[in-house]
């Protein structure tokens, strides 16, 4: 009974171990102490790609390349005579080589077994295959993202040596700019006033002429002397415009803002520009709302008004009419002048507020192009807005719009 208790258990344990050596997945060689193969599981004969019979009895070196299979007897040999194995219980990583001559990376684990009075090594065969090439595939993915980042280094070093390049150069167009603006402005404010006092010189001269010539009653002197002060007038207009301009880029426009009766000073601009008007132009003022006073800087809302009933009156034709009328509200102040000119093109009111720009169809109208850019400028800085309409030979209408707090 004592034989049965102890057999069956022995038994099962054999089986056991047998199934798990033939059905391991690593390969697992046993080999006696002069090297010669005694058993060789499935896995390891796929591995090495031959049957148990080409390999049993054989020496296992024939499993190793160069130069380990010729140095593999002479470490047995010296590990039996020194008693000094030390490949024991550490793994290692070598080459393995197959029937075929093929070389594969593998990792083999050595344990020594004392069995019937004998000394076995058995031998645990890992495939690194797999794990190598994953290893060097991700060793070349490394260096080619080293070499990458190093080709997009280098362009961001050109991009920015590049960038520093040109904002050395647009510093110095910058500075360039600023001077020639600083030269220009200093220019126009000289030449604005410089050219003031001839043309004042002029302007009074051709009055004098006009008055000692009354008697002559010659209808020619009269014509050109009108010739003479409609020039004058019109070259200080521009000549006003560039002083304008010039106080705009220095920075010297302040608003001094001031309450005053819009219906008063409506009816003053009517008056002046009604003289300036082409023959049967009439210039009409209304204003609408109960309240008239309004608070703003008088004199600009006067510079802005008057460049845009000059406008109408140069732009449209004799026997025309030009609105002008105001308006108050609780939410807004506005005024409108409106003509019926030649109109602008619609390809030129995106640039029609620009410094010296002029719409194509002004022909051999005179003008600078600087009183909208003016205009517009006074009326930001009074805190409002511009608008318009226009259409071709159907005229044009401004808006100023100003919030009332």
């Amino acid at each position: 009974m004592t034989n049965t208790i102890w057999f069956k258990p022995f038994m099962d344990n054999a089986a056991l171990l047998y199934a798990l050596v033939h059905n391991a997945i690593d390969g697992i060689i046993t080999i006696d102490e002069v090297g010669i193969i005694e058993t060789m599981n499935p896995s390891a004969c796929i591995l090495f790609d031959y049957t148990p019979e080409e390999v049993i009895g054989q020496n296992i070196s024939m499993l190793m390349p160069s130069p380990d299979r010729e140095r593999h007897d002479e470490y047995l040999h010296r590990s039996k005579v020194t008693g000094n194995a030390s490949i024991i219980g550490i793994g290692r990583e070598l080459y393995g080589m197959r029937k075929d001559g093929f070389q594969f990376p593998l990792k083999l684990s050595v344990s020594e077994v004392k069995y019937a009075g004998r000394k076995i090594f058995a031998g645990f065969i890992h495939d690194l295959s797999q794990q190598k090439e994953d290893e060097e595939r991700l060793k070349n993915y490394a260096v080619h993202l080293e070499e990458l980042v190093e080709q997009r280094t280098e362009s961001l070093n050109e991009t920015i040596h590049a960038l520093e390049k040109a904002k050395e150069k647009v510093s110095l167009s910058l500075e360039k700019e600023i001077e020639l603006s600083k030269l220009k402005n200093r220019f126009l404010s000289m030449a604005s006033h410089e050219f003031r006092t001839p043309l004042s010189t002029v302007q009074l001269s051709a009055s004098l002429i006009e008055k000692y010539a009354e008697p002559y009653e010659n209808g020619n002197i009269g014509k050109h002397v009108g010739k003479i002060k409609n020039s004058v007038s019109s070259l200080t207009a521009i000549l006003n415009d560039f002083l304008y301009l010039e106080k705009l880029e220095a920075g010297k426009v302040i608003v001094n803002t001031t309450c005053f009766d819009m219906v008063k000073l409506g009816e003053e601009i009517a008056e002046e520009m009604q003289l300036l008007a082409k023959q049967n132009q009439k210039i009409q003022y209304a204003h609408f709302g109960t309240h008239a006073n309004v608070a703003l800087d008088q004199n600009l809302l006067k510079n802005c008004v008057i460049n845009l009933i000059t406008n109408a009156i140069k732009y449209s034709g004799e026997n025309t009419e030009i609105e002008f009328h105001s308006k108050i509200t609780d939410a807004a102040f506005e005024i409108c002048v409106k003509d019926n000119g030649i109109g602008i093109p619609l390809e030129d009111q995106k640039n029609l507020f620009e410094a010296f720009f002029r719409a194509h169809n002004t022909g051999s109208i005179p003008g600078t192009g600087l009183g909208l850019n003016i205009v517009a400028r006074y009326v930001g800085l009074m805190n409002g807005k511009i608008d318009f309409k226009s259409s071709i030979n159907e005229g044009t209408t401004f808006t100023l719009i100003f919030p009332i707090a």
